[in-house]
């Protein structure tokens, strides 16, 4: 009797097992994660309650304590340990407490290549409670000047490599902003930060300096591509700062781990999840100036790399890199990032092994994340009823005529059907706020749609357009508006077209990205209307915009056009354009193509159109 019940209990046990695995396959893979993510969540409030608010700083400053010879930073074949950074950082701080008027609150901009010294000023200037905006290195002249403008700082900390770029907007810089040089020999009108750090002091700095009354309080500034012109400051709070830093953690990652950097620091993604993870941790990081795909391999194995960073375009580097022996021989276990096809990322593990690819979603000032935990190929993540009570997002119908989410006959917006497109809004609220952008609220607003399926609801548009399958994996389908993404940067498209438009014989410029075959995202493209009776020049084209723009934002093809059409809003016509591409057999108006060797833009012919499909030349 008893063996028949329990040959019973196991057969049910078994059936429903198996059912589950058939109809909720997913089934445990999201309790387990989710419910990771819900416990962190659960401390990060009780440590509120308690009225101990912690920090990526206060994260850093128990390291340092802990385990203040454990190597932190590994850079250019340099250890700078814990102790070391915060000695470092203690340093700059008490430069700027002794030798300026910044108090708790104020801003410092910092344009910085990738090394130790961006987080030793960071850090420092973390301990005076100080706001640091990060300024895109990349970014030039009228632009650089305008993201100085935008975040009001006090002070400008620049890296050594970046002291040219500064001096050429010296001039125009408001004159209560201190420019302070990491060099010896500086500028005239710069301050030799480096000089005065070698007789700092490295003794802490009081904690009443950088202790926080709110979680919401402004971090740090991120500067993101303004979908109407130039960058945007994102408000970043202590409160974000704080969940970017557990993505590591999230997937997996633990002190042990040794997570290699080559992503830019002033992105979220460097700075949050790669820095601010590693402290979360304990870890070690690897800190690359810049990419490199011939010394990617040789660098995971001569440091040990465990975890690295990657966009898309990374990875498919990678994938070009002539193929070796061995290459399968390393110890990378997680890779975390985003942006990757499914095709390189197929290829990407066949070639180099059994890493797990842990992609995920997140604009830099958004309020909705994204983590495919599963590892399924192409996911940017997955949703679930456990995720919806967190996290309330939608994704609607969108017109792309109108260029704007669709409304009904009573003006609400409707719900895309599993499979369909549609613009992923995330809800604002408490739980889940929006800080926007520093400066004019116009900004801020023009990121929040209202009334969208009842008055009085707020959600923040992300841009971008999503597919939600029947297994509700989560899929990017495609950006929207005046950006596009190359080289893992977005690119405003007014920005660019704003900078052609200068020069005297062009009329009007519409900017857009065009997909190119075997690349990630879009490259630039440039469609121009001539002045009556002035002729084209494409050396000054060239000239003009790469010394005017990040050479991502700069535009691979140009197209002459007689006339512009417009859309029903009078806006210029994108769709029709990006369809037509950059096909010279398919197009009759003159195309161009950028040519760095002779400096200049070249007739687009169908030899060089084919050339570049078949990746013969690089863009």
């Amino acid at each position: 009797m008893l063996l028949s019940w329990l040959t019973g209990l196991g057969a049910g046990v078994i059936f429903l097992h198996l059912l589950q695995k058939l109809l909720f396959p997913y089934f445990w893979d999201d309790f387990w994660f989710l419910l990771k993510v819900v416990r962190y969540g659960i401390k990060m409030e009780m440590d509120k309650r308690r009225g101990h608010l912690d920090t990526v700083l206060e994260k850093f400053l128990r390291q340092a304590e802990r385990r203040p010879r454990k190597a932190f930073i590994i850079h250019e074949g340099d250890i700078y340990t814990y102790q070391d950074v915060d000695r470092r950082s203690n340093r700059v701080a008490h430069v700027f407490l002794n030798h300026s008027s910044l108090r708790k609150g104020d801003v410092v901009a910092l344009l910085m290549s990738n090394e130790p010294d961006f987080v030793h000023v960071w850090f420092g200037l973390a301990k005076l409670g100080c706001v640091v905006a990060f300024l895109n290195s990349n970014v030039l002249s009228n632009s650089l000047l305008h993201c100085v403008r935008t975040c009001q700082p006090r002070a400008l900390v620049v890296g050594a490599d970046l002291l040219g770029t500064v001096e050429e907007i010296l001039a125009s810089l408001p004159t209560d902003v201190s420019v302070w040089g990491m060099e010896d020999s500086v500028p005239r009108g710069v301050i030799s930060l480096k000089e005065k750090l070698s007789t700092s002091s490295e003794e802490p700095v009081p904690h009443s300096h950088h202790a926080v009354s709110s979680l919401k309080s402004t971090c740090l500034y991120i500067f993101t591509s303004g979908t109407t012109g130039l960058p945007k400051a994102a408000v970043i709070s202590q409160l974000q700062v704080l969940k970017g830093s557990a993505g590591l953690w999230a997937f997996g990652c633990t002190a042990d781990d040794v997570v290699y950097i080559t992503l830019p620091l002033y992105h979220s993604s460097g700075a949050l999840l790669g820095i601010g993870g590693c402290v979360a941790l304990g870890a070690t990081c690897v800190l690359k100036k810049k990419f490199s795909a011939s010394q990617f391999w040789n660098d995971c194995k001569k440091y040990n790399v465990t975890v690295f960073q990657y966009i898309g375009e990374l990875c498919r580097y990678l994938c070009k890199q002539p193929k070796r022996e061995g290459e399968k021989y390393h110890q990378v276990r997680l890779a975390v990032g985003n942006g990757l096809r499914s095709d390189v990322w197929r290829q990407f593990l066949d070639r180099y092994g059994n890493i797990k690819m842990c992609e995920f979603y997140g604009a830099t000032e958004g309020n909705i994340c994204f983590m495919n935990h599963t590892g399924k190929i192409g996911s940017v993540g997955r949703t679930n009823c456990f995720y919806k009570l967190f996290f309330n997002f939608e994704l609607i119908k969108y017109d792309f005529q109108k260029d704007e989410p669709m409304r009904n006959e009573q003006d609400w917006c409707s719900r895309v059907k599993k499979g369909e497109p549609g613009l992923l809004i995330s809800r604002v609220n408490t739980k889940n706020p929006f800080f926007g952008y520093a400066g004019s609220y116009r900004h801020t607003k023009n990121k929040l749609l209202f009334d969208v399926f009842k008055k009085g609801d707020v959600y923040f548009n992300t841009g971008d357009l999503m597919v939600q399958d029947q297994e509700n994996f989560l899929y990017f389908w495609d950006r929207i508006g005046d950006t596009f993404r190359w080289k893992g940067e977005n690119v405003a498209t007014t920005e660019v077209a704003d900078v052609i438009g200068m020069l005297d014989f062009i009329q009007e410029t519409n900017v857009y990205g065009v997909a190119v075959s075997g690349y990630e995202g879009k490259a630039g493209m440039g469609s121009i209307i001539l002045k009556p009776n002035k002729s084209l020049n494409l050396e000054k084209v060239y000239e003009q915009v790469v010394t005017s723009l990040p050479s991502y934002a700069c535009p691979r093809f140009l197209r002459i056009q007689e006339k512009m059409e417009t859309t029903g809003t009078f806006k210029l016509q994108k769709v029709q354009l990006v369809e037509e591409g950059f096909n010279p057999l398919k197009i009759s108006d003159p195309l161009y193509f950028m040519d760095n060797l002779e400096k200049s833009y070249v007739p687009l012919t169908q030899e060089l159109y084919e050339q570049i499909i078949l990746g013969e030349v690089k863009l």
